[in-house]
């Protein structure tokens, strides 16, 4: 076996798996990986030495061990723990295992992980009580394999590991996803006799969840003793958890079900592990059913909600929970300020802003980032700005959400301007920030700007472009027209287009009225995904463009038999902190027929102003009298019409669309901003539109 490098351990997990098999054999018989934990002989406990020596149990006993033990304790910086270390050498006191174990704990609390490798490589007793510090320490710091190979050195230098050593190895075993080398762990676990630790134990449990070997988990879990069982709620909590995460949620509910005892942390595993299988019903009711809520609780609701769309009731919630006098923590704000964004509640981002503001709560990098991406997506620029420039803070993230909030907004200037500041500040783009970039170019025909930018992203930084990014430069070409490059490039990617990349390639060619192209890469959508209905709505609206209504009705057909559904269109608007949502054709609000008479009125408004509906828009072969009622019922003018029904003269109205907006809804738009003398603010799924005084702030390009 080769010598085990005292300083730097670099050895590969292949070599590292089996040098550590071979020094479990050592001396022993192997220990067979079995599905069953049971079939490992167990010895009876033994004697171990643990390598200390005599300081480590007089240290408490000398004055100035102690005051360097509690100056180590009550370091803040890197900086500090150095001084301290300085004036431990001056005094000859790096002897100490205790005061060497203290600096090893503090570096690596400290996130200085070099120093904390530096310490115990220059310590020249390496005890059990400085592995285990360090081993702690790179396994919290997410240094995985150099916790794994320090293991390895262990036992290489004959120190035995204990209950204190085996859960940080087994976690860091979990991180690497090395299966095999965790049942060659269980077994020496159970060879070193210390199995059934309650720390251990749950350890166990955890690495299988995380290595989603659930069979193994509850086999673990089932040969616990009672007395494990009785006092260990975590053990029941980490298997429930296991159980959701793999979807069994009938298993995770007879876990649930069978708890000798819950505490919060019960509930909450339970509800998040229901929300994330969407399971929404189920998690609401458990909620109810809690004598004792904590923030942890209400948080898991929160974002559980809002991941699973469902941002109103996440909203209603949260304020809910400033109500029972919670103090919500930063996760929960940024889950509200997301579950705003989503919706375009602009009333309750500014509610949430307000909360921070009146208590007192300083922005930091995530709750800054959230508040900028509210306000952007709420159609509120400004205040996105004025965020961001207040934040003293900033981070990749804050300046990559304030770069596309210009972008979205159609303000690629702003957008370029705020890439420039960032760059100066000593931040490097990262592929998000480039897409950023991208969108900004394609949203304002800065072509080859945008080309500039994807080659200095590849070039330049060296970041390899995603199918995200490829997408955004057909997009940028197609927009401009510039169709036969977009094919080209598309045709010449070094991986495979996906749905939406052959997507942006078809918008642009029915945008372009270029059918030839337009049939070609209908043929592409189809094969990808046979079953989606964007592939056909695309070539329907293609050919009602050019009036083809045959081709149309064949597309139609061919949905039908396929059984492929359209998705409809919605809209959310707040109204006085309420948030009212609209579908296609929405009959059902309780306010419809009211909404529709001032529909009626704004399109006859309009036509004085020289509207007419583009009844092109509409894909079948139908009288135009019957298009134009077809296109009156799109959401986002259901949603207008509510809007002015229910705000005073002057008050921004802000819509946010599920799909892109229709042509005839964008002229219609521009009409009523006019006529209203209101800002009218739309949101679709590319871009902000912004309409003022009759004109739209795309310029018409989109």
């Amino acid at each position: 076996m080769s010598k085990f490098p005292c300083t730097k351990p670099t050895l590969t997990i292949t070599v590292q798996m089996k040098s550590l098999r071979l020094l479990f054999e050592r001396n022993s018989s192997p220990a067979k990986a079995t599905s069953s934990s049971s079939k490992f002989k167990r010895p009876k406990p033994s004697s171990i030495s643990n390598g200390s020596d005599s300081s480590q149990s007089s240290s408490s006993q000398d004055p100035l061990k102690t005051h360097f033990s509690s100056l180590i304790k009550s370091t803040e910086t890197t900086l500090q723990l150095r001084q301290i270390h300085a004036q431990i050498l001056r005094r000859h006191l790096s002897s100490s295992a205790n005061l060497t174990t203290l600096l090893i704990s503090v570096s690596s609390s400290l996130k200085s992980i070099p120093y904390a490798l530096s310490i115990f490589n220059h310590s020249h007793h390496k005890s059990l009580f400085l592995f285990n510090a360090l081993i702690r320490g790179l396994t919290e710091n997410s240094h995985f394999q150099s916790s794994v190979s320090h293991f390895l050195l262990m036992l290489r230098q004959r120190v035995r590991p204990d209950k204190l050593t085996f859960p940080f190895v087994l976690k860091s075993v979990a991180g690497l996803g090395l299966r095999f080398l965790g049942l060659i762990l269980h077994g020496r676990i159970i060879k070193s006799g210390v199995e059934f630790d309650s720390f251990v134990r749950v350890s166990l449990v955890e690495m299988y969840v995380k290595l989603e070997e659930m069979g193994f988990a509850l086999q673990v879990f089932d040969e616990s003793p009672e007395r494990n069982k009785s006092e260990s709620i975590l053990l029941w909590n980490v298997l429930i958890n296991g159980c959701c995460k793999v979807g069994d949620l009938e298993k995770a509910m007879e876990l649930f079900e069978a708890m000798p005892e819950r505490n919060i942390g019960s509930w909450n595993s339970f509800i998040n592990g229901l929300m994330k299988n969407g399971d929404l019903n189920k998690a609401m009711q458990l909620f109810d059913e809690m004598k004792e809520k904590d923030v942890v609780s209400w948080t898991t609701i929160v974002n559980g909600l809002s991941q699973n769309g469902d941002h109103q009731k996440a909203l209603s919630m949260f304020f809910k929970m400033l109500e029972v006098g919670l103090r919500p923590n930063d996760l929960t704000l940024v889950s509200a300020l997301s579950a705003c964004a989503k919706i375009g509640a602009l009333e309750a981002g500014v509610r949430i802003h307000n909360y921070f503001v009146e208590n007192g709560l300083r922005l930091n990098k995530a709750t800054a980032a959230a508040l900028v991406d509210m306000y952007a997506k709420c159609g509120n620029i400004l205040s996105a700005s004025k965020v961001f420039e207040e934040t003293k803070e900033k981070d990749i993230r804050t300046w990559s959400v304030m770069i596309w909030g210009w972008a979205i907004h159609g303000f690629y200037g702003q957008a370029i301007r705020c890439f420039k500041k960032m760059m100066f500040s000593g931040i490097k783009p990262d592929a998000v920030v480039f897409l950023a970039l991208l969108t900004a170019c394609s949203h304002s025909g800065q072509v080859d700007l945008g080309l500039n930018f994807f080659d200095s992203m590849r070039f330049d930084y060296s970041i390899e472009p995603t199918m995200k990014h490829y997408t955004l430069v057909v997009d940028l070409l197609g927009r401009a027209g510039r169709l036969d490059e977009a094919m080209k490039f598309i045709q010449k990617m070094p991986i495979s287009p996906d749905f939406v990349a052959w997507g942006a390639l078809f918008c642009a060619c029915r945008a372009h009225k270029n059918i030839k192209m337009a049939e070609l890469v209908s043929e592409k959508l189809l094969q990808l995904e046979p079953k989606h209905p964007g592939s056909y709505v695309f070539l329907s609206n293609v050919y009602a463009a050019v009036g083809r209504w045959e081709d149309v009705e064949r597309v139609r057909m061919l949905m039908q038999n396929e059984a492929v559904g359209k998705d409809p269109g919605w809209s959310y608007i707040e109204v006085n902190g309420q948030v009212h949502s609209f579908v296609a054709g929405d009959h059902d609000h309780k306010r419809a027929r009211e909404i529709y008479l001032k529909l009626e009125e704004i399109v006859s408004g309009a036509r004085e102003q020289g509207y007419m509906p583009e009844t092109g828009w509409v894909l079948h072969n139908i009288e135009e009298e019957e298009k134009e009622d077809a296109l009156g019922s799109h959401s986002e003018k259901l949603a207008l019409a509510f809007a002015l029904m229910n705000t005073s003269p002057g008050t921004t109205i802000r819509i946010v669309k599920n799909l892109r907006v229709c042509g005839d809804c964008h002229s219609l738009m521009k009409c009523a901003s006019k006529m209203s003398q209101r800002e009218i603010i739309l949101r679709d799924i590319k871009r902000f539109h912004h309409f003022k005084y009759g004109v739209c702030s795309c310029g018409d390009y989109w």
